[in-house]
């Protein structure tokens, strides 16, 4: 087996092949900060696909966020799990994901131009169709994505699983491009009744695409197995739930097939 160094000062880390399904760990920088990413797609398909962009929680760049980077790509997806932090920032403990994570939004700008070089690692690669990119983001990264779809950045679709809806920035009439799919938890009491109204009332008023579900007697965090793990820890109003974390990425699958046929 042989490996390439990535072109266009990325620098190739690591090269990993699964069966058909290979991952590269890939550092890029975004103006001093090093940023680390790890795309994952499936060489037995034959010329480019779409892309998937993968925004981590507030934890940070993790083997969670790898994890979906990878399940996109058994789907037939070019993906790659951007970093929002960079410097191999990764929080175990609240505090630290809450700084990080205020780190990115106090500095929308510099989330954006974090995200946009992301698109551009993804973009570069030979089995992406860098005419069909879509995001996807849990948690911190929902929102993340949403921001995006708001800003009007030419993306296909974005999905947020359980991402925070509000913002001091909403978007104006015609200005989202992008179809958006939201997944809550109705019992997330990050994301409260009046922050999923404002949201719906925000996209119909900027004349997006929307779909919005709802899950009846879910919690933050629904689709991270570890969920359970950071609530005791933590004591921390978190809780995964497999049926809702199915439902999603089932739900998900149908949407990004509608928005890369568009």
């Amino acid at each position: 087996m042989s490996h390439r160094l990535a072109g266009l000062s990325l620098i190739l880390i690591a090269s990993v092949a699964h069966a058909e399904l290979k991952t590269q760990v890939i550092e890029y920088p975004v103006g001093s900060t090093r940023m680390t990413g790890y795309l994952a797609y499936d060489d037995a398909i034959v010329g480019p696909r779409p892309g998937v962009l993968v925004v981590h929680e507030w934890w940070g760049h993790n083997a969670y966020a790898r994890k979906r980077a990878e399940m996109l790509a058994q789907l037939g997806y070019t993906a790659f799990a951007l970093d929002m932090y960079g410097d191999g920032k990764v929080a175990d403990h609240p505090d630290n994901a809450m700084a990080f994570m205020q780190a990115v939004t106090n500095n929308l700008p510099e989330a954006e131009r974090r995200f946009t070089a992301a698109r551009a690692v993804l973009e570069q690669q030979p089995s992406v169709d860098k005419q069909h990119i879509a995001a996807i983001g849990y948690c911190f990264g929902g929102g993340m994505v949403l921001h995006m779809a708001r800003a009007g950045m030419d993306l296909d679709g974005v999905v947020s699983f359980h991402g925070a809806l509000g913002t001091q920035s909403p978007a104006r009439a015609g200005q989202v491009k992008a179809r958006v799919l939201v997944f809550n938890g109705a019992d997330d009491v990050m994301v409260p009744p009046e922050q999923v109204q404002a949201f719906e009332q925000e996209m119909r008023a900027a004349n997006a695409y929307l779909e919005l579900v709802n899950y009846s007697g879910v919690k933050h965090s629904f689709t991270n197995p570890d969920a359970d793990d950071f609530a005791k820890r933590f004591n921390m109003p978190l809780a995964y739930n497999a049926q809702a974390d199915a439902a999603s990425w089932a739900r998900m699958q149908t949407f990004l097939k509608s928005a890369f046929a568009q």
